[in-house]
């Protein structure tokens, strides 16, 4: 059985608090916690209990998978949630624009036979 990483899901609801131009009032607020909860989740200090977690998640419209992404060992998405918030305000040409680089610089780097580890 692997270990919660409760600092990472704090740095991923802080996260997306921050990219949604939220404060922590807020999001005490709209979840129904305290601020001081909230800062202590974000900072690993106290462990949330999964109620906690389903109310902020409720809160900020994501799923509670997504909250806990990382977690599992054996996880396949890796990255799948930050891609998605990156490219979440960008417009169709935008978005084309990222998949185009992307796609070639997976070329690129099969290709030449590189990896980035």
């Amino acid at each position: 059985m692997s270990d919660i990483n409760y600092a990472l899901i704090g740095k991923r609801i802080k996260e997306i608090r921050m990219q949604m131009k939220l404060s922590q009032a807020s999001l005490a607020e709209m979840s129904g916690l305290s601020v001081t909860y909230i800062s202590h989740i974000e900072t690993a200090y106290k462990k949330a209990s999964l109620s906690s977690l389903v109310q902020i998640a409720d809160a900020i419209g994501i799923s509670v998978d997504e909250m806990l992404y990382g977690n599992q060992t054996a996880f396949k998405a890796d990255y799948q949630l930050e891609t998605t918030m990156l490219i979440q305000g960008c417009n169709s040409s935008e978005k084309r624009f990222i998949f185009l680089l992307t796609s070639s610089v997976i070329s690129i780097l099969k290709d030449n036979g590189w990896s980035i580890s």
